[in-house]
């Protein structure tokens, strides 16, 4: 582990980004900054990062020179459905294990794609391949999962569903304290009318990671959950009610949510 001030139970990570697009320019990157943002109020500093391209070799390298020094790694991009997504076989070679299609994963696509009315191409399928022995990250945006090899997390490359991923690890993280998190949902919210407050009241809490996720069933369920995570649980009740007067100033109902609910 690094020494640069960190003690020997400070718990640090590195962020690894993936992707031909990010190295020429057509890609801006934004995914380090909100990781680290939500990395920094449970106590994880980010310690370094790296950009690599769409090479096998490449990926491998970085993921196992990273994992060594760091507690966590969390890479993005490259588990899509086409040729050059092939982040999830570099990790499966990292860890030295085989990769195959997912069951449950296989599942959730089949069933969303038909809701969607959509083909399930083997294109598509691609997005269940899983390291043998990785556990899945649950994706809120979009469907197709992250997963989890040990204590390296593989994310997507776009912003917002990375964003929406690091909910389902925030509670795996060792911070040296329980992460306290609460979710406010409003029904016809839209994510416009709620910005700027809520960039301002997380610029007034820094020791509190917030979220904004929208979500789009049909024309009558439809609006944004609002996450809260931090590991001060004293800020939790503050926080709530932060949230709900921001959607309550739009003249939509806050809802508190339940774990299970969402």
């Amino acid at each position: 582990m690094p020494s640069d001030g960190m003690s020997d139970d400070q718990p640090t990570a590195a962020v690894l980004l993936i992707g031909d697009e990010i190295l020429s320019g057509r890609t801006r990157d934004i995914n380090l900054q909100q990781i680290a943002k939500y990395l920094a109020p449970l106590g994880i500093p980010v310690m370094e990062s790296r950009t690599v391209a769409d090479v096998q070799a490449s990926i491998v390298k970085a993921v196992n020179e990273l994992r060594a020094a760091y507690t966590y790694v969390f890479t993005t991009g490259g588990i899509g459905p086409t040729h050059d997504d092939i982040t999830a076989d570099a990790i499966a070679a990292a860890f030295g294990v085989g990769i195959g299609e997912h069951p449950d994963v296989i599942a959730m696509l089949s069933e969303r794609y038909a809701e969607m009315k959509t083909e399930f191409t083997p294109a598509r399928r691609r997005m269940a391949r899983i390291p043998h022995g990785a556990t899945l990250v649950t994706n809120p945006v979009s469907g197709a999962p992250g997963f989890q090899m040990e204590d390296v997390f593989t994310l997507a490359g776009v912003p917002q569903v990375a964003r929406g991923m690091l909910e389902s690890i925030g509670p795996r993280l060792r911070t040296g304290a329980v992460v306290h998190k609460v979710t406010i949902r409003g029904i016809g919210l839209r994510e416009g009318d709620i910005a700027e407050p809520l960039g301002a009241l997380a610029v007034e809490m820094p020791d509190v990671a917030f979220g904004s996720y929208p979500w789009f069933r049909s024309l009558g369920d439809n609006g944004v959950h609002l996450v809260a995570s931090t590991i001060h649980q004293d800020l939790i009740e503050n926080v709530t009610l932060r949230l709900e007067g921001i959607i309550a100033a739009t003249g939509v109902k806050p809802e508190r949510m339940e774990e299970d609910d969402k």
